[in-house]
């Protein structure tokens, strides 16, 4: 692990081989994203099929029941589950069977695109943390980032397999103060949560490793883009990769995603699911299969 800064380069990355992505759906592992308010479906939609682009060899979406039959028709690839809803469309903080059967299969479970009402979502952390298993690697973004801190007894049972993708904002409320230094916050911010953090390109692990993507372009901070990132490190994680590899692969997947767009379309202007559609041309230039 690198005591400083180092630039996350391809030859570090070919040189950290991900697990094998041979085999059947099932060696390539599963993988459960929970979010998908009524108005935000999408969200979870992204995470989910970036999370197939590198290579998860199965996909469970669970979103608000008002638009699962939508999301199931829109990605066939996905088995869906509906979850139960508030009159406004959030996503309530609850459980139910068809998530606690999924719980025992998911390899990695991702929480948050598309979630939209805080006080669901610190419920739904609550309620969540006990049923997922005791070694699933567990991916938290957007809503069920911001909560976190209210929640920090209830998901103790998480710390050292969790994994965060923060913005700004974001990583404000996990420090409780406001951002100063980014290297020395998401370094904070993983030692304080034991978590391996990847926000801004910078990868962080709970011990003080940091690594930083030295490219990615301005166009990457467009709608639906963190809900990409979140997905395809959830889809290594998925697959067998360590909290540490799947966010240094994922965090440059994305933002070299994110180069080939801007040289093909534009520095600004691409979408999150053209981010999605080149992760896997990606990986291959890395040597790597999805």
């Amino acid at each position: 692990m690198p005591s400083r800064s180092e630039a996350l380069t391809p030859n570090i990355l070919r040189n950290w081989e991900l697990p094998s992505g041979a085999g059947s759906k099932n060696d390539r592992g599963r993988i459960l994203i929970i979010g998908g308010a009524r108005r935000s479906p999408g969200a979870a939609m992204l995470a989910g099929l970036a999370a197939l682009r590198v290579g998860a060899g199965r996909l469970t979406i669970a979103v608000a029941e008002s638009v699962a039959a939508q999301v199931a028709v829109a990605v066939p690839e996905s088995g869906v589950i509906p979850l139960e809803q508030t009159a406004t469309g959030a996503v309530r903080g609850r459980t139910n069977d068809l998530l606690r059967e999924e719980f025992e299969r998911a390899d990695a479970v991702v929480i948050g695109p598309g979630l939209d009402d805080a006080d669901e979502a610190r419920l739904l952390l609550t309620a969540l943390a006990p049923e997922i298993g005791a070694s699933t690697p567990v991916l938290l973004d957007a809503y069920a980032l911001g909560v976190l801190p209210d929640v920090t007894a209830a998901t103790a049972p998480w710390r050292g397999r969790l994994v965060l993708t923060p913005n700004d904002a974001e990583m404000a409320r996990l420090l409780g103060r406001d951002v100063d230094d980014r290297e020395d916050d998401i370094r904070a911010i993983s030692e304080q949560y034991a978590a391996v953090t990847s926000a801004f390109g910078l990868v962080a692990t709970p011990d003080g490793a940091l690594w930083q993507q030295g490219s990615g372009q301005a166009g990457l901070g467009t709608s639906g883009s963190g809900d990409v990132l979140a997905g395809a490190i959830g889809g290594l994680l998925a697959r067998g990769a360590t909290a540490e590899q799947a966010a240094c692969w994922g965090t440059h997947l994305h933002a070299t995603a994110g180069d080939r767009l801007a040289a093909r379309i534009g520095p600004t202007g691409f979408l999150a699911r053209e981010l999605v559609d080149a992760l896997p041309l990606v990986l291959a230039e890395l040597g790597q299969r999805a």
